[in-house]
């Protein structure tokens, strides 16, 4: 059969700084992912506020379309994966209101605490069992009712991220549950909007898209689509639209007794449950219950991940260009064990410089302060793999199984050196792959769509098939639970 003749499905995952479209095709028990187009997903800032450009990723998704084309591929469906939280607010008319606010723009500061006033923050995780965190929708919307935001008594329809994008493809409007239940507006028993919460903004459910799960059809591409790009009979799937939903979805595990770190921008880290798991412990800990692209519950955590190197390679690079390889091997040369942070603290979330929140950090804290690349980013590493350790342990006090093991996937599975930090760290091996996991969950759950995988085994199964999995067994071990003590004193000084 020619490559033209295979049929295909098209992942469009948009990250919180850059965006992609990877074809897939199932052959011979395997899903081969090919890259079709990378574009970067910059915050656009106006008037100091953080906007996403919402139009602008539109058109990169159609760019895909006719890219796809181009190439002669049989495109069955396409799919859209995005971070979670954020949404479109959109008028009577169907119009977008304004552009999204970034989950990164400071109006949500002290917005949870100001919410707790109506709702108080222990019936709010009781009735979500969603990490407390202020950019969280619920949060970003009293924020917009609080402020008398011009566009709020105007909002017809809220849309997510990749419902809002799928709409602009199709004309349909949905709800999809994964993404949905990063809003915490959602009650994870009922898998529905919570009234109480919808009362307390000053919404009703009506102002939301009906909830679908994961693998629904949307619906065909729109005529102008079809002007704009060339495709016809393209279908629009409502795929794990959380971006982490559809990479746990793709983790190549062989058995239940696991746990997972996505590894990317954020670090998430969980469990697999078939239950929400919400009691004083989980509150406590300010552990999430998200939707699972088979309707299961993900318990975990978000751990602060990649963006701390990605913003000082940011600085960095105004002096002179360094790529993530070169900062991982001045990482490895520079001497263990010197400098620690709490990778979670808030002066790490958007500052003006993070390299010098990260010194400030270290000075504070009475810790040498790193000066060179690999000083900064050893340092960044290992507080990495202590806080990987640190949330496993609450995981491994959580989880109704043994967890023999840590699936690392997404972009920083494939630094080995983090990868040996961690291993080390937890003492349990840790398998690392694929670096593409959110695009496979994504094409797996399209692929389910078209009938042509089923069951959630197999699809992991099929991921075992298609990539080649790395595995590291802790050996210097020693050395990380000396440290892990200095480590835990630094990480409670500042929160």
């Amino acid at each position: 059969m020619s490559e033209g003749n295979l049929i295909s499905f098209l992942a469009i995952d948009l990250g919180a700084s850059s965006g992609r479209a990877m074809l897939g095709t199932v052959q011979n028990d395997r899903l081969e992912l090919k890259e079709i187009l990378r574009f970067p997903n910059p915050m656009v800032e106006v008037n100091g506020r953080l906007y996403w450009n919402l139009l602008y990723l539109y058109n990169q998704i159609l760019a895909s379309l006719r890219e796809t084309k181009v190439r002669g591929h049989n495109l069955v469906s396409i799919g859209i994966d995005t971070w979670g939280v954020d949404f479109v607010c959109f008028g009577t008319d169907g119009e977008p209101l304004r552009m999204p606010y970034s989950y990164r723009d400071s109006h949500t500061q002290g917005a949870p605490e100001r919410f707790f006033s109506k709702v108080p923050k222990e019936k709010v995780y009781e009735k979500t069992g969603i990490q407390i965190m202020n950019f969280n929708s619920l949060f970003q919307l009293d924020t917009l009712l609080e402020k008398n935001s011009s566009i709020y008594p105007l909002i017809d329809k809220i849309l997510f991220m990749p419902d809002a994008l799928s709409y602009l493809l199709t004309g349909r409007m949905v709800t999809e549950y994964t993404i949905a239940s990063t809003s915490q507006m959602i009650n994870p028993y009922t898998k529905d909007f919570e009234p109480e919460l919808l009362d307390a903004i000053r919404l009703s459910k009506e102002k939301f898209a009906p909830i679908v799960l994961s693998g629904t059809t949307i619906g065909k591409i729109s005529p102008s689509v079809q002007h704009q790009t060339g495709q016809e009979d393209i279908s629009v799937i409502a795929v794990a639209g959380h971006d982490t939903a559809s990479a746990v979805l793709a983790v190549p595990a062989d058995s239940a007794h696991f746990a997972y770190l996505s590894s990317g921008t954020w670090s998430l880290m969980g469990i697999e449950s078939g239950e929400p798991v919400i009691n004083d412990n989980t509150f406590a800990l300010n552990f999430t219950n998200e939707g699972g692209a088979d309707g299961s519950i993900r318990l975990l955590k978000n751990i602060c991940g990649m963006w701390l190197i990605e913003q000082c390679k940011k600085e960095w690079e105004k002096k002179n260009p360094v790529t993530y390889e070169e900062i991982v091997k001045a990482a490895e040369q520079a001497s263990p064990f010197q400098s620690f942070i709490n990778p979670d603290a808030s002066c790490f979330a958007s500052p003006a410089s993070m390299i010098e929140a990260i010194q400030n950090y270290c000075r504070q804290t009475g810790q040498p302060v790193p000066c060179t690349i690999g000083e900064i980013a050893r340092c960044i590493y290992e507080s990495l793999a202590f806080r990987y350790k640190q949330v496993l342990q609450n995981l491994q006090e959580l989880a109704n199984f043994p967890i023999e093991k840590l699936h690392i996937i997404g972009g920083g599975s494939k630094n080995n050196m983090l990868n040996t930090f961690t291993a080390n760290a937890i003492g349990l091996p840790v398998v690392a792959g694929p670096s593409e996991a959110t695009a496979f969950g994504n094409l797996l759950m399209q692929a389910k769509a078209a009938g042509l995988v089923t069951e959630k085994d197999k699809m992991r199964h099929l991921v075992r098939n298609s990539v080649e999995l790395e595995i590291f067994t802790p050996s210097e071990t020693s050395g990380w639970q000396g440290h892990y003590p200095r480590y835990l004193n630094v990480y409670r000084e500042i929160q």
